[in-house]
C-alpha cells in the first residue's frame, strides 16, 4: 500500500476469469467418483448416530463420577464447574457429529446419497427435519443456489451488498478507482465513517451471525436474495422461492417441522428442559454454528470474484467458493478430526458445486484431480475458524453496483484483487435447476 499526493493504492492481486467448459472440468474427474452407494451411504448414517450415542455414554458417565462420594474436592463450586465443563464438551462434539448429519440430509437433497429418488427424499427428510430443517423447502432453493452461485442476481445465499444498498454515495471515478486499486483520502473518511467497525463492534456482529444466522435465513431471508420482497421465507408455499409445483412439498417439509418440534415438546414434558437442553439444545445451537461459519466462509473472501449476466456462467460460478479445512488452526490431528465428522462438506466445496451428485466419500479423489488439473482455479484459504470469520467481516464490507466481474471492498474502498477476463466469453449452465 502506498499514499501520495492524498490517494492510497494497494497492488492488487489478478484473477484470470475461468475460461473453460463445463465438461472440460467434469472430465478431469475420475469416472469412478460419480458412483453412487445407498449402503455405503448409510453406513455413515449409522456411524454418525453411534458416535453421538458413544460420546453421550462418556458424559453421562463422567458426569455422574463426579460425586463427592466418589470424588474429593476443594470446594462445593467445583462439582458444578466440572459437570458443566463435561456436558459443555459433550455439547460441541455432539455438535460437530451431529453437522455430519446435515451433511448427510443435504448429500441426500442433491440425490448423492443413492441412485433412488424416493430413498434419498426419505433419508433426507427425517434427518433434516431432526435439525429443524425444512427439508423440501430448502433443497429446492439450494438447487437455485448451486445453478447460480456467485450470481449477483440469482444466487439465492451470501448475496454481496452493493454499493447503493449498503447507503453508500455513487461512485465518483475521480476520487476512487472502480476495481478498487485507488481512493483518495476524504473518500476513504467517508466510507470508514460509514462502514468501518471497532474489533469489539466487529466481534459481536460476527457472533450474532453464527448464532443465529441459519434460523434467520429460514424465516427472514437474512443475506438471501436482496431483490425478494420483504416477509421471504422457507416455510409459505406462496413465496417467491416457490413455483406452483412445488406447494405439496413445502407442506411436507412444515409438517416435518411440526413433528420435530412436537417430539421436543413432549420430551421437555416427559423429562425436563434441563435434559433436552444439555442433551438435543446445545448440539443442536452447535450445528447452527458450524452451517453458517463453515458456508459463510466457503462462499465469502476478498479474493472470491462475483458475477453478474454478461460474464456468468455455471462453471464461472462453481469455481468462486474456497475449499478451507475445519478446524485447521488447532493442528492437523483436530483437522482431522473436523473433516471426518463433517464428511469433508469445508475441504471439498469446490468439488461438490461442480457436481453435486458425488458423494462426500468420494469428493476427496476427485478434488485432488481437480486441483491437479486447474490449480489455479480450485481456491483454497486459511482454516475454518471465529479469527478467520473475524477477518473476512472486516474485509468484506460491498461491492459496486456496475462491472461484470466484481470483488468485494473493505471499509476503505480498497479491493485485493482485479479480474482479467479472457479473449472468448463461455456459456453453460450445466445444473438441472427444476428437478
Amino acid at each position: 500500500m502506498t499514499q501520495a499526493k492524498g490517494v492510497t493504492t494497494v497492488a492488487q492481486g489478478k484473477y484470470v476469469v475461468p475460461d473453460v467448459s463445463t465438461k472440460d472440468v467434469l472430465s478431469a474427474i475420475p469416472a469412478h467418483c460419480y458412483k453412487r452407494s445407498a449402503f455405503r451411504s448409510s453406513l455413515y448414517v449409522l456411524w454418525d448416530f453411534c458416535l453421538w450415542a458413544i460420546i453421550y455414554q462418556f458424559a453421562d458417565a463422567a458426569n455422574s463420577a463426579i460425586d463427592p462420594n466418589f470424588l474429593d474436592l476443594p470446594h462445593p463450586f467445583l462439582y458444578s464447574l466440572a459437570r458443566f465443563s463435561i456436558w459443555s464438551l459433550y455439547g460441541f462434539a455432539a455438535g460437530l457429529v451431529a453437522t455430519g448429519l446435515w451433511v448427510i440430509a443435504h448429500e441426500c437433497g442433491h440425490q448423492s446419497f443413492s441412485e433412488y429418488p424416493f430413498l434419498n427424499h426419505t433419508v433426507g427428510w427425517v434427518l433434516h427435519s431432526g435439525l429443524g430443517v425444512p427439508y423440501h423447502s430448502w433443497r429446492i432453493t439450494h438447487t437455485k443456489h448451486h445453478a447460480f452461485h456467485g450470481h449477483m442476481t440469482e444466487d439465492q445465499h451470501f448475496v454481496p451488498r452493493t454499493r447503493s444498498e449498503v447507503g453508500l454515495p455513487p461512485l465518483d471515478p475521480a476520487k476512487e478507482d472502480a476495481f478498487g486499486s485507488s481512493v483518495s483520502e476524504d473518500v476513504k473518511k467517508e466510507l470508514w465513517e460509514a462502514l468501518g467497525d471497532s474489533p469489539i463492534a466487529a466481534a459481536l456482529r460476527s457472533a450474532t451471525y453464527v448464532l443465529g444466522g441459519w434460523p434467520l435465513y429460514l424465516t427472514m431471508n437474512l443475506s438471501g436474495q436482496t431483490r425478494y420482497p420483504v416477509g421471504t421465507n422457507h416455510f409459505t408455499r406462496n413465496a417467491v422461492l416457490f413455483a406452483p409445483r412445488h406447494y405439496n412439498q413445502v407442506l411436507i417439509s412444515n409438517f416435518g417441522i411440526l413433528m420435530w418440534l412436537s417430539l421436543l415438546a413432549a420430551w421437555t414434558y416427559t423429562r425436563g428442559f434441563a435434559e433436552v437442553f444439555c442433551i438435543y439444545l446445545v448440539p443442536y445451537l452447535w450445528v447452527n454454528h458450524w452451517v453458517v461459519l463453515i458456508v459463510f466462509l466457503q462462499h465469502t473472501d476478498p479474493v472470491i470474484p462475483h458475477y453478474r449476466a454478461p460474464e456468468f456462467t455455471f462453471i464461472r460460478g462453481a469455481f468462486c467458493t474456497m475449499d478451507r479445512n475445519i478446524l485447521g488452526d488447532l493442528g492437523s490431528i483436530i483437522a482431522w478430526i473436523g473433516a471426518t465428522c463433517t464428511h469433508g462438506i469445508s475441504e471439498n466445496h469446490a468439488t461438490h458445486h461442480i457436481s453435486s451428485k458425488i458423494p462426500h466419500y468420494n469428493a476427496w479423489e476427485a478434488t485432488e484431480a481437480l486441483r491437479s488439473r486447474f490449480p489455479d482455479y480450485m481456491l483454497q484459504g486459511p482454516p475454518v475458524g471465529w479469527a478467520e470469520l473475524y477477518r473476512v467481516f472486516r474485509e468484506c464490507k460491498f461491492v459496486e453496483d456496475q462491472g461484470s466481474v466484481i470483488f468485494y471492498k473493505n471499509a476503505y474502498g480498497l479491493a485485493q484483487m482485479r479480474p482479467v477476463l479472457p479473449d472468448s466469453a463461455l456459456s453453460d449452465s450445466g445444473v438441472e435447476v427444476d428437478k
